[in-house]
């Protein structure tokens, strides 16, 4: 039950409801030990692991406890319980079998803190994704998207603590006011090379009427960290995990996350060319969108990851990395040259 010197503890009571209700027969005692999970969630994140003590005799399992202490994230101050207010919004009825969340077994809430007892996923994830797994998230998201936006269910209708529509727009608007990256691409001496600085100043001068045509498509609801470590390929399903970021969008916001977060640099231009209309066919199956020529998918990209790209290079610590940013936008302009 111990890590280092530390030990974390859990409630026997707590520890046989969760697994009662996993299990779905009584448990009457567990065994636990526990371990940290990597991943891009600002919480704390374990594997819980063990033996459960059932009628019919000692049943291993694994269940992941996720902890999220009150942080204030930049504009999106209620994001922090934003999980744990969507587990018990019935936000759950509104999935389809090929996209869902994990099963939640339990949820706690105290002062400035909650807790989320989740199914723990064994599939495929981060770099192990193909394309053709990234193709099937795009089509997945954009049917689970289609369907919400046609329906426009009663869940989501007034449910409080969702980010607003324009979160992507104002997170350009911040790094863009961010003089150390601004003022870099715009100096004589800097070392990225020039074309790839000028596509980025050319999104910062065309963003206003950009941003007014963005506004025009529908609003979905969006995830807003659709990228590889959120998404796992299970049985053959698409499942995501971490919706703290969770709200209303605009169409094809997530798809952006997917092309260009970290993804292989050597894969981006033919995700791009293989996403977009995946998602755009998944999304048509419950919604009509034929008369909506663009998604502004590349423009997006460009406002949302050129100065973040910037940020990095002038942080990267090795010649490696530096290269790595470079080579990732000039992936970019030529999606721009594809558009």
């Amino acid at each position: 039950m111990s890590e280092s010197a530390n030990v974390f503890r859990i409630k026997a009571k707590t520890l046989s409801a969760v697994l009662s209700k996993m299990m779905g027969v009584p448990v009457s005692r567990a065994t636990y030990q526990t371990k940290p999970l990597q991943g891009g969630t600002v919480g704390d994140v374990r594997l819980v692991t063990g033996v459960a003590v059932c009628p019919d005799g000692d049943v291993p399992y694994k269940v992941v406890l996720k902890t999220q202490k009150k942080w204030t994230r930049h504009g999106d101050p209620l994001s922090w319980r934003r999980e744990y207010d969507l587990y018990n919004s019935g936000l759950c009825a509104l999935f389809g079998d090929g996209l869902c969340w994990p099963t939640c077994y339990h949820s706690e809430e105290a002062v400035n803190e909650t807790r989320l007892w989740l199914e723990y996923i064994d599939g495929v994830t981060g770099a192990q994704l193909t394309i053709e797994h990234n193709e099937q998230a795009a089509t997945e998201l954009g049917r689970f998207q289609g369907r919400v936006f046609s329906e426009t269910p009663h869940t989501l209708q007034n449910f409080p603590n969702l980010s607003k529509a324009d979160g992507m727009k104002n997170f350009y608007l911040h790094y863009r006011s961010w003089d150390e990256v601004y003022d870099y691409v715009r100096k004589a001496n800097c070392d990225i090379p020039p074309h790839l600085c000028k596509m980025i100043i050319d999104a910062d001068e065309k963003s206003a009427d950009v941003w007014k045509s963005i506004e025009k498509l529908p609003v979905v609801l969006c995830h807003r960290d659709f990228w590889v470590t959120n998404i796992f390929v299970s049985d053959g399903k698409i499942r995501l995990i971490d919706w703290d970021t969770t709200g209303w969008g605009y169409l094809g916001e997530d798809v952006i996350s997917l092309i260009a977060d970290e993804s292989d640099v050597n894969q981006m231009l033919e995700l791009y060319n293989r996403l977009v209309p995946a998602y755009r066919r998944g999304f048509q199956e419950f919604a009509d969108i034929s008369q909506i020529p663009s998604l502004y998918v590349y423009e997006r990209i460009v406002m949302h990851f050129g100065y973040r790209l910037v940020e990095w290079y002038l942080d990267a610590d090795s010649p490696e990395r530096k290269a790595l940013q470079v080579e990732t936008l000039q992936k970019i302009y030529e999606m721009g040259k594809m558009s």
